[in-house]
């Protein structure tokens, strides 16, 4: 990956932002710029050139990670030790971007201690993050990976879901078997929400064991190559009602809907609408209580969030989740997940695996 361009593309953007420097303090977004993967770390972006700041325990790795950015090792914090630095050499007085959201306010009221007076802190737009909504075709090709993985643990799941069996032993079997075929870690903690607890669209695997009848909505992903994937299906357990049968069916149409209206300069907003007028047309709207899809790469979530009252028009290169849900208190819930690369006449979808309603 070229991080000394993507590290151009920032110094590009820094003046029509009004700063002179970036510090970059948020892990994934220093990943991105440099290739630097450990926990600690801090990454300041000047127009003179990039310096990158960890600690002893990255020695090594940072000399052989690290790219376009001087290395400095220090026994401190690195963003405190970054303001240090920038201090001594600062000669004139700047402006530096932070990045609010990923700075405690313990660090920055450190980090204003070590600073000279002509040195400003600022809150700066998210930067990083719009550059990072874009994939390139090495990313896309990670992600691809990583949703191939994650989707062949669907096939763990169908095969340990059975009556009795507890919620967290079918998460265990997924992840062990993420784990063996290659995955870093899952990308979030497996959802597996069985019975009543399938209207709890976040009901990660408890020790409540599968009923008889109902709903299981499995929620689960993978890292591989520091890319995340995400992927929801949702199975039925003995035999299915018309009831349930309908709501299935209902929320596979809402999930086409989303998929149909996924194209380069189509507003996130359109998506979720479209979305959610198909569950409203089949009077589940008022149970469709979260927004219908997000952006997917190094992070689970990042941008962009594809619902109500968002305006970013989608552009070639984005990857983001399609899974609208309806879910019903008392009775059960069903959610459905793709994820999808925007692509020049409209998307890809990359999740594999059927949406045909499977019983068991």
């Amino acid at each position: 990956m070229d991080h000394k361009g993507r590290q151009d593309r920032l110094r590009n953007v820094l003046g029509s932002n009004r700063i002179d420097a970036l510090l970059v303090t948020h892990l994934p977004n220093i990943r991105y710029l440099c290739g630097f993967t450990g926990s600690a770390g801090a990454l300041l972006v000047r127009e003179a050139g990039s310096t990158f700041f960890t600690d002893g325990r990255y020695t090594a790795q940072a000399w052989s990670q690290v790219q376009g950015a001087k290395v400095v090792i220090v026994r401190r914090s690195p963003s405190v030790a970054a303001g240090e630095w920038l201090a001594a050499k600062a000669k004139t007085r700047i402006t530096v971007g932070i990045e609010s959201e990923h700075l405690t306010v313990a660090e920055r009221s450190r980090l204003h201690a070590v600073l000279e007076k002509e040195i400003k802190l600022r809150a700066a737009p998210p930067l990083v993050e719009r550059f990072r909504m874009i994939k390139d075709r090495e990313e896309i090709e990670r992600i691809r990976a990583a949703v191939l993985l994650g989707a062949s643990l669907f096939d763990i799941a169908l095969k340990t879901i059975r009556p009795g069996v507890k919620e967290t032993e079918v998460a265990a079997e997924m992840e062990y078997a993420a784990r063996s075929r290659g995955a870093e870690g899952m990308s979030f903690e497996t959802i597996i929400a069985s019975g009543p607890r399938s209207a709890l669209p976040h009901g990660r695997a408890s020790d409540a064991a599968i009923p008889a009848r109902g709903f299981v909505v499995g929620d689960f992903g993978v890292i591989l190559s520091g890319y995340c994937s995400d992927m929801t299906r949702t199975v039925y357990v003995g035999k299915i009602t018309p009831k349930a049968r309908r709501m299935y069916e209902a929320v596979r149409e809402a999930q086409q809907a989303g998929l149909d209206a996924v194209k380069p300069g189509v507003s996130v907003g359109r998506v979720d609408r479209e979305a959610r007028k198909s569950l409203q047309r089949r009077k589940l709207g008022n149970h469709f209580t979260h927004s219908t899809g997000h952006g997917v790469g190094l992070e689970i979530h990042e941008a962009p969030r594809i619902a109500k009252g968002q305006s970013e028009n989608l552009c070639p290169g984005m990857v983001i989740t399609i899974e609208p849900g309806a879910y019903v208190p008392g009775f059960g819930g069903v959610r459905i997940e793709d994820m999808v690369v925007v692509t020049e006449s409209g998307c890809e979808v990359l999740t594999p695996t059927s949406k045909e309603l499977i019983t068991i």
